[in-house]
């Protein structure tokens, strides 16, 4: 028989098989996002070709975007001329850049900057969900360049921040993307996502190496475990992952959700942009945060016919997921490096990423047995065409 599974009153998704027990005719289907309105434009003095955004947090109804502003007058990405800008909103659409006067540029003495340095190339905070969290750190940021490390920051306000170490916290891995940590309700302590270089299977041959993702716990946020690569179902395609946005599903904290960005590092599609590479997004589910289901490999949010978005590095998804409505909100980097860089929102219905779907021809299913608390089962589904 059958075990069955308990899943109390928590929202499931069908994004994997795991509550699947038989098939006929109908596969997990990826649902794609509907693109909706551009909500920031990357169009302040300081914010220069290398601007693009990180992360978007929920704080009880104000909904924070922290971004990587890189000032035109010097692209490095070692430099100082990087910082992380700031932009909120209350439902998600209209956004506004506060003037904070945290950090000058120019002959403006009020900026949307809060903080500036070349670790803001990928400062990515979160607000800390950990019951046992101080005040003065309710929300918490890792940032990093290799070989320095990957360094911890803590803020009481999520605007005026400060170095929770003076050493690296983290110093395997490559570091020099979207780094990106939160509180795990089921491990009961910190998880990070980093990136690292993996060089299988010939570590002789660079060529062959690809972006990836690892992911490291900790109990205090400053002492981490060894990086664990991440793991991948069976003839998932060897790509670079560059980004990772790796979150908790809101409503269903047991599910993690990442969407990488994907990068083709060696494709040129649009001879005037002098940077090679072209770049698009997917969507991995996981339920323990290690091993990972890569069933959807064709991209979440496609760069259409907008040849800004055929060009390197962008369609970068930002790390976050906040509801609007009866919605989830989300938010992609579109057209980085050209004039009109911006983010735009993407939605999806609650918890309706993927689903469970036939053809016209029909086709059943059956869960295996479930065990509910509650007086009630609601079930999404759709009969239409």
């Amino acid at each position: 028989m059958t075990e069955s599974l308990h899943i109390g009153n928590r929202v499931e998704t069908f994004v994997d098989e795991y509550l699947l027990a038989e098939k006929n005719g109908v596969e997990i289907t990826l649902n794609r996002p509907e693109r909706r309105e551009v909500v920031v434009m990357h169009d302040e003095p300081w914010e220069g070709d290398g601007t693009m955004g990180v992360s978007v947090v929920d704080d009880d109804g104000t909904f924070r975007m922290y971004y990587r502003a890189t000032f035109p007058e010097n692209q490095n990405d070692r430099s100082e001329a990087q910082a992380c800008a700031y932009a909120e909103s209350t439902d998600g659409v209209h956004w506004t850049k506060p003037r904070f006067g945290f950090v000058a540029y120019g002959g403006s003495p009020k900026t949307n900057l809060l903080l500036r340095g070349s670790m803001c190339i990928n400062f990515a905070p979160f607000r800390d969900t950990n019951p046992d969290c101080p005040a003065d750190s309710r929300y918490k940021a890792i940032c990093g360049l290799a070989p320095e490390g990957v360094f911890a920051y803590g803020s009481a306000d999520g605007l005026r921040w400060r170095l929770l170490s003076d050493e690296p916290v983290m110093t395997k891995g490559a570091f020099d993307t979207m780094n990106i940590a939160f509180f795990d309700v089921n491990r009961k302590a910190y998880a990070a996502y980093t990136r690292y270089i993996d060089l299988t299977p010939d570590v002789s041959d660079l060529s062959l190496s690809v972006r990836a993702i690892q992911s490291s716990v900790s109990d205090d946020f400053i002492r981490w475990t060894d990086p664990v690569p991440n793991r991948y179902s069976a003839g998932a395609p060897r790509e670079h992952l560059y980004t990772n946005a790796t979150i908790l599903c809101p409503g269903a904290e047991h599910m993690y959700f990442a969407f990488p960005m994907r990068f083709v590092p060696e494709r040129h599609k649009v001879d005037e942009h002098l940077k090679v590479g072209v770049s698009d997004n997917v969507m991995m589910t996981s339920r323990d945060g290690v091993t990972w289901d890569r069933r959807f490999l064709q991209s979440w949010v496609p760069a259409g016919l907008n040849p800004h978005c055929w060009t390197q590095r962008s369609l970068t998804p930002l790390r976050g997921i906040v509801k609007t409505g009866d919605e989830f909100s989300m938010y992609v980097t579109e057209n980085y490096m050209w004039s009109d860089m911006c983010v735009r929102r993407v939605t999806v219905p609650l918890y309706r990423f993927a689903s469970v779907a036939a053809a016209r021809s029909g086709g059943e299913f059956t869960t295996r047995p479930i065990r509910l608390e509650g007086r009630e089962l609601n079930i999404n589904y759709s009969t239409g065409g």
